[in-house]
């Protein structure tokens, strides 16, 4: 008897992509035909069957939502899990949480497995891989086949399903106007790579609300920080990413996109001899744990994790609950707004 092949197996051998397997088995024409037909040999050899989501749906309900999450260990995203299952429990639903861990290749496989047969549904947050190589297939199948999706906070345009986002842009304009009105005249920025939607509109609401202002954006104030600084392991080079952001500019105020970046920022500005707020004022998106008990406390823009997590819970059940009636053209984006949350470290 041959051996069970998965997909990731089949990527593994034939030293190819799991997107490619992906889309090999399906004809896509996006495939060269030799590769088509190399994956295609393969799957048969060892016959590999792709998971069957639209037979388990017409069969029977299990009642369970599937949560794909690009990290657990983040705040927000335990409060928007939170949301989920007060929501899901409420209406009779259990769910289940995979992680991605911010790579393309273990969201495809989590999804995989979780749609054959395990869940009626998915809520998810796309992971930073997927963002960056703009491959969302995997979405695309998944909606195809029958399994609908809601996707929270991380979301993309291409991909034709209910979201719940947050109003990014102006939750930063907001943050960036306190600044201005406490006085603050040269700001600094610590956001993302702009592939990641949420750093682009942050840095988008920074620059509107300098505007309004009179104020000319600055390069030098806008620092863009790599995704592997946000280890625990590279904190040493985004401390000295901000020793030179310091030491080349003239700062009296800094919005950071995330709280790890505001809260680094601030011990830097420590070590340099600053005083926060004296010296320089700091506002952070993402009101988590480490706001509250950082020194001084910080000031931020509350993303309201839990009430996201409730409103991506309600679409996808109502829909799982009207199929018959609801129009599958039809996809509801829903804003959640922000507040401004203030504490020790602005005046």
């Amino acid at each position: 008897m041959k051996r069970k092949i998965t997909l990731k197996q089949i990527a593994r051998e034939l030293d190819v992509s799991i997107s490619t397997v992906s889309k090999a088995l399906k004809n896509s024409h996006e495939i060269s035909q030799d590769t088509r037909d190399k994956v295609q040999a393969f799957a048969k050899l060892y016959n590999y069957r792709p998971n069957n989501i639209a037979l388990s749906l017409k069969n029977r309900k299990t009642k369970t939502i599937g949560i794909m999450i690009p990290e657990i260990v983040h705040h927000f995203f335990s409060k928007v899990i939170k949301g989920i299952e007060l929501v899901a429990n409420k209406r009779g639903y259990n769910v289940i949480v995979g992680l991605s861990n911010e790579s393309f290749d273990k969201e495809v496989i989590n999804m995989e497995m979780l749609a054959n047969g395990s869940i009626d549904g998915f809520i998810l947050s796309i992971s930073k891989e997927t963002l960056l190589q703009q491959d969302y297939h995997h979405f695309n199948e998944t909606i195809n086949q029958g399994m609908p999706i809601v996707m929270f906070d991380r979301v993309v345009d291409e991909i034709q399903c209910d979201k719940v986002i947050v109003d990014d842009l102006n939750g930063a304009k907001k943050a960036v106007l306190k600044l201005l009105n406490k006085g603050c005249k040269h700001i600094a920025i610590i956001t993302t790579n702009d592939y990641l939607s949420i750093g682009k509109l942050r840095t988008e609401g920074y620059i509107q609300a300098l505007e309004e202002f009179n104020i000319q954006s600055n390069p030098s104030l806008i620092l863009k920080i790599e995704d592997k600084l946000l280890s625990d392991e590279n904190v040493d080079e985004l401390e000295k990413q901000l020793i030179k952001l310091f030491s080349s500019n003239s700062i009296d105020g800094i919005f950071a996109v995330n709280e790890l970046y505001a809260v680094t920022a601030m011990k830097v500005a420590r070590s340099l001899g600053l005083s926060v707020p004296k010296d320089v004022q700091v506002i952070s998106f993402s009101d988590g744990v480490l706001s509250k008990h950082s020194t001084p406390s910080l000031t931020t823009v509350s993303q309201h994790g839990q009430e996201m997590g409730e409103k991506a819970a309600e679409l996808l059940i109502n829909r799982l609950e009207n199929e018959d009636e609801g129009d599958e053209e039809h996809y509801e984006t829903i804003v959640i707004e922000t507040e401004l949350i203030e504490r020790d470290s602005t005046k």
